[in-house]
């Protein structure tokens, strides 16, 4: 179930949203995630992420490799807050007429 745009409420930053979706599905490094979100920048991905990652709704994980490797996933709290947001998108698919 696929819903992050044109919604008539926001959880959390711009990119949230789509954070949540992109590691919905597991873990996903960084390039993953910003590959499946055109139009965001490297810097505010970071952020969006950073700040999640803050609010426990995801996990960070750093594999000591060369290059090093960083992996993403949702925490327990961030499966909550998808789940809301399906709600959500339920919601608008019911209310919100598109013009």
């Amino acid at each position: 179930m696929r819903c992050t745009h044109d919604l008539p409420y926001q959880i959390g930053g711009r990119w949230t949203a789509h954070v949540l979706r992109g590691l919905e599905g597991g873990r996903r490094r960084f390039g993953e995630l910003r590959g499946g979100m055109p139009g965001v920048t490297a810097k505010v991905l970071a952020e969006t992420l950073r700040a999640m990652e803050r609010d426990g709704t995801v996990s960070r994980e750093v594999f000591e490799e060369n290059p090093p490797r960083v992996e993403y996933e949702l925490t327990e709290q961030g499966r909550k807050v998808l789940g809301l947001l399906d709600l959500c998108c339920d919601w608008a698919r019911e209310n919100v007429v598109v013009t």
